[in-house]
């Protein structure tokens, strides 16, 4: 069968590659420069803690080398410290949790690296990869689309027709790929301008990272940001005027020796200037995200990062979200459904994400009216934007998919645990089904359900015991008739969950549903509903890979002109 081809080659075609390579389907990376990335410390991203876990799951070894995970996060408003939180440097598992809402547990940490780093980690995973073909130099000029494939023609020393079963763009803001399809890509232009230094020094608050509102010293920007990186390199951001003069070196270099007395009692540290750029902000949401076999992804579908939103992060969502589906659909076929609900999910997160900044930004940056003088109201804005850079609230939380069209039909065996349908599951401890003790992060992204029983006392026996104990014969059975593969792990515990509870999880870590015991109908029921629904089968279902419409409501929006990246 005819590989997917991939039109982009930054860090989400790449990932994406990875991830389905990860599920046994082949890929072509269409990469329109020279295969190699300029290094830039100043462009650098941050990832959330279980998209950082996907991308080390794919084989991406630099986040460990040449990333931090802040200790860490201060906020700062004029001279004092406003909020202070401690981070988990693991990855955000719960070995212990609380139900009281007064104390919560700490967030877990981002991931800090610079975007060059992430990218040729994931070009050193591609090389050790055999299902994966990355053509340097091939620039798209058409696609067609017929009723089993997808061509695309591209210009180059590579000039040629590529055949595939499906096309992602993944190639940016100015997507050719979204041109060639005549989709819209309305939103705002230059939302939000910083002023970017990558630069080795000391600051008085080591691998944390922080927030300073109002700084007190003249002439400095209204928000500044310092983000750890490794080596004693932090990345500073001066938030600039909307429209406000050009950068000159000269004022940069005043705006860092500034900030950093500012920030070390006035006396400017010894520092090495190693990077600087402009970053400019665009807020832009795709009006489809699919056209029959062609799908978008990344920066080709959504653009957003104001107030602490991370862009990057959320193309990897897209990634995991689309990944399991694409192969699901690749192996054996498929409903429309199942790949309309990429478009239908992704595009209400990233939706529902941009109005949240969209509407916080006049609040936040003084364009609030009355709100900005209530009583608290500061201390709620430090706490909106501390929320969206460590992963929380309505600007970082990890999205949630309640009302998918993969959501299965009711059943009278359902009940509620911890975590929401639809909502991503715990990372809890889990017995797989070799005996080893493992996280059950480990086991996403491999194209197959997870089932997950909850049988708490099952950590002090033998494996061979409990498999032939209670309830497990007749889960595996129910399992093995599945419409679609899936694995059978065991953890103790699990939040809210009753002992004997079943979970089945989606192989991007989504909850399907809870159910009480075990009941064979329900569960395939669920699986189904997962698939889209009846596949048209290429091969038997339990095979293995290794072997063998625009529902979204709309973000504010204001003109449909094309992104402008600087």
């Amino acid at each position: 069968m005819d590989p997917v081809i991939i039109v982009g080659a930054g860090p989400v075609g790449l990932a994406l590659s990875l991830a389905l390579a990860a599920q046994g389907v082949p890929s072509v990376v269409l990469d329109e420069g020279p295969g190699k990335e300029e290094p830039r410390p100043a462009r650098s991203v941050v990832l959330r803690a279980d998209m950082a876990a996907m991308v080390e799951r794919l084989g991406c070894t630099t986040l460990r080398d040449e990333g931090v995970r802040w200790v860490g996060w201060r906020g700062m408003r004029r001279r004092q410290v406003v909020r202070r939180l401690e981070l988990d440097l693991g990855l955000g598992g719960t070995e212990e949790w609380s139900e009281d809402p007064a104390s919560p547990a700490a967030p877990a940490a981002p991931l800090h690296i610079p975007q060059h780093a992430l990218a040729r980690g994931l070009r050193d995973a591609i090389a050790r990869q055999k299902l994966v073909e990355l053509v340097p130099e091939a620039r798209l000029d058409t696609i067609e689309q017929d009723r089993d494939g997808v061509v695309a023609h591209t210009r180059g020393p590579a000039g040629t027709w590529w055949r595939g079963s499906h096309l992602v763009g993944c190639d940016g803001a100015r997507s050719t790929v979204r041109k060639l399809l005549g989709i819209r890509f309305p939103g705002r232009t230059a939302v939000e301008r910083h002023a970017v230094a990558a630069l080795r020094t000391e600051l008085p608050w080591p691998g944390e990272a922080l927030l300073h509102r109002q700084p007190p010293w003249r002439g400095a920007a209204e928000e500044i940001g310092a983000r750890p990186l490794p080596d004693g390199v932090w990345r500073i951001d001066w938030l600039l005027p909307p429209r406000g003069d050009l950068v000159t070196p000269d004022a940069l270099i005043a705006r860092i020796r500034e900030t950093l007395a500012g920030w070390c009692d006035g006396v400017t540290p010894p520092y090495e200037l190693i990077d600087t750029g402009v970053h400019t902000l665009h807020h832009r949401l795709a009006r489809r995200w699919r056209v029959d076999r062609v799908l978008l992804a990344g920066d080709a579908a959504h653009l957003l990062g104001a107030v602490g939103t991370q862009g990057l992060d959320e193309g990897l969502r897209d990634v995991d979200n689309l990944a399991w589906k694409l192969a699901l659909t690749w192996h054996h076929g498929g409903s429309d459904r199942l790949l309309d609900s990429y478009q239908s999910e992704r595009r209400a997160a990233v939706a529902t994400r941009l109005r949240a900044a969209d509407q916080s930004l006049p609040v936040l940056r003084g364009g609030g009216g009355l709100r900005t003088y209530l009583p608290g109201a500061t201390r709620g804005h430090d706490a909106l934007l501390t929320d969206g850079h460590v992963g929380r609230g309505p600007l970082g939380a990890p999205p949630a998919y309640p009302h998918s069209p993969l959501a299965p039909p009711y059943a009278d065996g359902r009940i509620p645990v911890g975590t929401p349908p639809g909502a991503p599951v715990e990372d809890v401890r889990v017995t797989a089904p070799d005996g080893t003790t493992v996280r059950l992060r480990d086991r996403l992204g491999r194209g197959r359900l997870l089932v997950l029983l909850i049988a708490p006392g099952t950590g002090v026996w033998d494996r061979r015991h409990w498999r032939t104990a209670g309830v497990m014969p007749r889960l595996e059975e129910a399992v093995r008739g599945l419409p679609v593969r899936a694995e059978v792990l065991v953890s103790e515990s699990y939040p809210g969950a009753p002992a004997h509870a079943v979970l089945l999880v989606r192989p991007d870590g989504h909850l399907v549903a809870a159910f009480s015991g075990v009941r064979p109908e329900e569960l395939y029921a669920a699986a189904d509903a997962v698939r889209g629904g009846p596949l048209t089968e290429r091969e038997p279902a339990g095979v293995s890979p290794e072997k063998s419409s625009e529902t979204a409501s709309e973000a504010p929006v204001e003109s449909d002109r094309t992104a402008d990246m600087h």
